[in-house]
């Protein structure tokens, strides 16, 4: 039972903590270093799992990919020429990686630190759509595996937070419930998922491969296309959201003496006011979108206008990762499954991010490198994924076909021009097939869980308290305001 909280308290119940984190180095995982440091600065420690050769070598990652970027700004003007050495003394480099057993620490490291964690977690992943399946396994599915061995060596561990996908649940229309995994479940009916099966396959395969000869190129497209086809053959359609639905099922074996915890965010967007609004780092599927409109290199738009586009900012997920925390450390509760979406209590229609940003453009217009103003013309819409196969077909496919026979009738003197023009077609085409299951999403998550927490923090205390902010509602979010203002900006200057 989650007992009433306010954000003294919240902040308070990290004071003298310990907390190991997974995947520091990627975009939620900077903002939730930040955001423990600045709001409490006499957490005990922050563990930080880093692949490197060393320690130093894992210092200069951490200082390079971690403190040394803009959202810990406002940190190091909080300390000013004490910055350095307040992180030496709460930051403290693991160097390890989550695909190895103990994450690869030695015996004695191993010992001094899982007596003293109190957190994990684990937000180490890899999040392309069409990563080779051996790495997206080992990271997505084995490093569940290998964070869930590792609790049972931590002797006073409260609690384990895992960060998931809100897409793990697949294709599916109407309400879909905060709903765990069970091993073997599949989205197909008539299949059942056996991953040791998978990680057998994926072995062999490799075998094979090396035994033939075959290069590192070839390798990976073979990889590529084996983790989009086992996806597929189970339900789901990338193999992202298919290794994070069985690293669910990894953390749904636990059977500890505290709770696991697991968050769905859905699509995340940049900060909305924490601690820099609009930073973000990393393409995600709606600023793919918005960056290819700013270069014209995307002339099209796939979804119906009044499809919902379940997105949440950085710092919304981060904020409810901390109260979450705090919420139900040696709670016993078990597993329990938390949506940090907003498709169900502040819905955003694909036409307000479209229309955000065309006028965005309309009336900021990007310029050429000699200064020279640039018109953009307005998306066009396709709200099936046939007529845009159509419209691609027509438009790039036919002159490409044309291309290819004047350059036979030719000798070949257009080949490498039709080589190039037909790598990006298929590029694009892949790309369509890839987004088009969150562009074309037509559920709406549950978020339940979330809303109770909420109710047990006062609304009042979560946005006005003077000293700090740990508003994770995503109705007090103006969708509109936030394109215009916050996230597009954002996008141009960190992404493009």
């Amino acid at each position: 039972m989650i007992g009433e909280m306010d954000v003294d308290s919240l902040v308070e119940y990290f004071r003298g903590k310990s907390i190991l984190i997974t995947g520091s180095t990627g975009f939620l995982g900077k903002v939730l270093v930040e955001k423990i440091l600045r709001v409490q600065p006499d957490v005990k420690k922050l563990f930080l799992l880093i692949r490197a050769s060393d320690v130093e070598s894992a210092m200069l990652r951490i200082q390079n990919e971690i403190i040394g970027r803009e959202i810990f700004q406002v940190l190091k003007e909080k300390h000013g020429v004490g910055f350095h050495n307040f992180m030496k003394e709460k930051i403290f480099p693991l160097v390890g990686d989550i695909m190895h057993e103990d994450f690869g620490l030695d015996t004695a490291n191993l010992r001094e630190v899982s007596k003293e964690i109190d957190i994990i977690v684990n937000g180490a992943a890899t999040t392309k759509f069409s990563e080779r399946y051996d790495v997206a396994f080992y990271v997505n599915v084995l490093g569940a595996k290998h964070v869930g061995a590792f609790t049972r060596k931590c002797t006073k561990l409260m609690m384990l937070l895992h960060v998931s996908t809100a897409y793990v649940v697949g294709e599916q229309e109407g309400l879909i419930a905060e709903k765990p995994f069970f091993m073997g479940e599949t989205l197909r009916v008539g299949t059942h998922l056996d991953i040791e099966s998978e990680l057998n396959l994926i072995k062999e395969t490799r075998r094979e491969l090396r035994d033939d000869g075959s290069t590192e190129k070839d390798e990976m497209k073979v990889m590529k296309k084996l983790g989009l086809k086992r996806a597929r053959n189970f339900g789901w359609s990338n193999t992202y959201v298919f290794t994070k639905a069985m690293g669910e099922m990894m953390m749904g074996l636990l059977r500890a003496e505290f709770p696991v915890v697991i968050i769905r965010p859905s699509i995340i967007t940049s900060t909305l006011k924490e601690p820099l609004p609009g930073w973000m780092e990393g393409i995600r599927t709606v600023d793919a979108v918005i960056m290819g409109y700013a270069k014209q290199t995307l002339p099209f738009f796939l979804g119906s206008l009044d499809s919902i586009l379940d997105m949440i900012p950085g710092d919304m997920v981060v904020n409810a990762m901390m109260a979450v925390m705090a919420a139900h450390s040696d709670d016993q509760q078990g597993h329990i499954i938390y949506n940090v979406t907003s498709s169900l209590s502040n819905p955003a229609p694909s036409a307000l991010v479209i229309d955000s940003m065309h006028r965005y453009f309309f009336e900021n217009l990007p310029c050429k490198g000699n200064g020279e103003r640039v018109w953009l013309n307005k998306m066009r819409i396709f709200s099936t994924l046939t007529h845009l196969r159509l419209y691609m077909a027509i438009k790039y496919k036919l002159p490409l076909e044309m291309l290819r026979l004047v350059s036979i009738a030719l000798c070949g003197i257009f080949s490498e021009r039709y080589n190039e023009l037909s790598r990006k077609y298929r590029f694009v085409m892949r790309m369509i097939e890839l987004y088009a299951p969150y562009s074309l999403f037509k559920g709406c998550f549950e978020d339940t869980n979330l809303a109770k927490l909420r109710m047990t923090m006062n609304r009042d205390d979560q946005i006005n308290n003077g000293a700090y902010y740990f508003d994770f509602d995503p109705k007090s979010i103006n969708w509109i305001d936030y394109f215009y203002g916050v996230h597009i900006p954002g996008v141009l200057k960190y992404c493009i």
